[in-house]
């Protein structure tokens, strides 16, 4: 790896520069701007595969390699260098986020053609990149935190990219500033975690700070895992931050595959399973981390089955995948290797998912929602077949992707933790019925918009493929939808390749023989994935959505999420800042009003005595000299009387 590892600051670099000239260059770039942009992080892609296959050729226990960059800051005792970590597990979102990243450039070369802003589009897509990379590749939590709020950023930049101009202006606005407001509410867990450690540890390096993580008391463990489970909660919408995933819709659809599969909301399934250690050091936190990971997996799904507007379906869906990521991440060594692999596979079908519906809205005037869709796959199949491959994949169908990496999910939910086998039964359990309705809400989403009975779009609408960069991606994404898990999975490769890092994982039984989880988890999904095809594909959809029964109209309102943030935080924060503002215009400002009063006041009494007459002036010194003579002949006689008392 040493001769090799100078080419790492250029993965950041690249993508780092490429985002400076356009946004420097101004409409100087505006001609070939966006092709500057994909040339940035298809070179960033190419770096990465160098050091990958550099780092497969080295054996595993060299695979580990800190590059420093020199010192950050230096201030008194404390030193912090400025450093890369080349790892299995850094290398792993390397690949994902500039290949993916790269083919969703090229995708919205032709997806932005006609906007006036696309050089600028480019340049934040540019940024994102360069955020993300920075917070996988960090050695320490500090660099973690730069990108991780480098991120944050670009998806505030890109949510309200089409912020005027547009008769959703306003909202898509609102909808950037929901994003960035509940991420800087995890962020403050993520630097109070830093600030623990540095207290405790006094580093918050890797390289010190995950060694000592066993010599931690199980208080400290505990409160900087849960610090870290907020900061991730924010960045991957898990719940009860997850509010702002939904809205984020309001981007154009390239940022949202961007933040979905390659970016953003993985980042927290990255601090989660960086931080290992120190969760295996608490074990509360952990348990807390699978109950939140298990709650919202169970909610996106949920939501999802009631949604219409098909990027919101696939929102939902995001934050219920994401959910099985993070209860795998809370089971510890037995779960880390499958989150990481879900997560790379999740990345190929949830971009080409995405990729697939921006090709759907292009065909049909940027319609959204499913209902004006249907018996689509004549006229795009080349996006029907590759959203086929994410569909199956999703579902979890074998050999696709989503079946080695989901189902090893499951099946680590069902093994006992700590003598306690309830644990399992019911984490497995919720694992398996999220598989059902997972299959029931992406195929209510595959036939609402390419099958059914008849069309239900306008007349005047005429929906056609995409050009060759649009759909070219899908087929990339296609085919590792279709078998990249298979690849990866057999014999245990990506387990294997991630243990330099998350360690080894003890062979444990689950609680249920393994064929029965398997066939249990299959026969489930063709369930709900039949009961969709009846319901979607057979039966006639009606154009316009059914009242419905009390849980279908709570998932269209994302199980009251919003409105219960308005109660239980919005509500509360608006009557205390009309307190503060209260406080502040009848006491502070009236209070201070009262002192030019008071030298006014006093000003008026002085002013009476200056007269300008001498006359005045002798009687009050004769005045004063008297008073004074009075008081020296008082306390003479004081004097003398306690002279002879003693």
């Amino acid at each position: 790896m040493n001769d090799v590892i100078g080419l790492a600051p250029w993965l950041i670099g690249f993508p780092l520069i490429g985002a400076a000239v356009l946004l420097l260059g101004g409409r100087a770039t505006d001609r070939w701007g966006h092709w500057l942009g994909v040339l940035a992080s298809g070179a960033a892609a190419v770096v990465g595969f160098i050091l990958l296959f550099r780092m497969i050729g080295t054996p595993a226990e060299e695979r580990a390699v800190d590059h420093s960059l020199g010192t950050w800051l230096s201030a008194g005792g404390l030193d912090v260098d400025l450093g890369l970590r080349l790892d299995p597990l850094s290398m792993t979102f390397v690949v994902l986020v500039t290949f993916v990243g790269t083919l969703i450039h090229i995708y919205s070369v032709a997806y932005m053609d006609h906007d006036v802003d696309r050089r600028r589009f480019f340049a934040y897509l540019n940024l994102f990149v360069a955020a993300m990379l920075t917070l996988v590749l960090a050695d320490s939590y500090l660099l973690l935190f730069v990108g991780w709020e480098g991120v944050g950023v670009a998806s505030y930049l890109l949510i309200g990219f089409w912020d005027t101009g547009r008769p959703t202006a306003r909202e898509n606005a609102v909808a950037a500033k929901k994003a960035f407001v509940m991420n800087r509410v995890g962020d403050m867990g993520l630097i109070a975690a830093m600030a623990i450690l540095f207290a405790t540890v006094g580093s918050v390096g890797f390289a010190d700070v995950l060694p000592a993580a066993g010599g931690l008391s199980e208080g400290t463990a505990t409160a900087v895992g849960l610090c870290l489970l907020l900061a991730a909660c924010g960045k991957s919408a898990q719940f009860p931050l997850q509010a702002w995933l939904g809205d984020a819709m309001a981007g154009p659809t390239p940022v949202s595959a961007l933040i979905h599969a390659a970016t953003m909301v993985t980042a927290g399934v990255y601090l989660m399973v960086r931080s290992g250690p120190i969760l295996e050091a608490a074990p509360t936190a952990q348990l807390v981390v699978v109950v939140v990971g298990a709650v919202t997996l169970l909610f996106g799904a949920v939501v999802g089955t009631a949604k219409d507007d098909i990027k919101k379906a696939l929102a939902a869906s995001t934050m219920s995948q994401i959910g099985y990521m993070m209860l795998a991440a809370g089971l510890g060594p037995a779960g880390y290797a499958f989150a990481i692999f879900h997560l790379l596979t999740h990345g190929f079908f949830k971009a080409g998912l995405f990729l697939g519906a921006g090709a759907v809205m292009h065909a049909m005037g940027d319609q959204t929602d499913m209902r004006r869709f249907g018996g689509l796959s004549r006229f795009l199949p080349i996006t029907w077949i590759t959203m086929g491959l994410g569909w199956l994949a999703i579902l979890g169908i074998p050999p696709f992707s989503g079946y080695w990496s989901k189902d090893g999910i499951i099946e680590a939910a069902f093994i006992p933790v700590d003598g306690q086998p309830w644990r399992a039964w019911v984490f497995g359990t919720v694992a398996v019925v999220g598989a059902a309705i997972t299959a029931f809400y992406m195929t209510r989403l595959f036939f609402m918009t390419f099958g059914g009975r008849r069309p239900r779009w306008t007349e005047n609408q005429h929906p056609h493929e995409g050009s060759p960069l649009m759909w070219w991606p899908l087929v990339f994404l296609g085919v590792g939808s279709a078998g990249l898990g298979l690849v990866l999975g057999i014999g245990g490769t990506f387990t294997t390749w991630l243990e330099p890092v998350v360690g080894h994982a003890e062979h444990h039984e689950p609680v249920l023989p393994v064929p029965v989880i398997i066939g249990a988890t299959l026969v489930l999904v063709l369930l709900g994935a039949a009961l969709a095809f009846r319901m979607y594909a057979v039966q006639l959809v009606p154009e316009e959505a059914p009242r419905g029964s009390f849980l279908t109209r709570a998932a269209r309102r994302d199980l009251y999420q919003d409105a219960a943030n308005e109660t239980l935080v919005v509500l509360p924060a608006h009557g205390i800042a009309r307190l503060v503002q209260v406080g502040d215009r009848d006491v502070v400002d009236r209070g201070w009003g009262v002192l030019p009063l008071a030298v006014s006041w006093f000003g008026a009494m002085f002013r009476k005595v200056q007269t300008g007459y001498v006359r005045s002036y002798a009687a009050g010194m004769a005045g004063g000299v008297l008073v004074i003579a009075l008081v020296a002949w008082l306390v003479v006689r004081l004097g003398a009387g306690l002279g002879g008392a003693q």
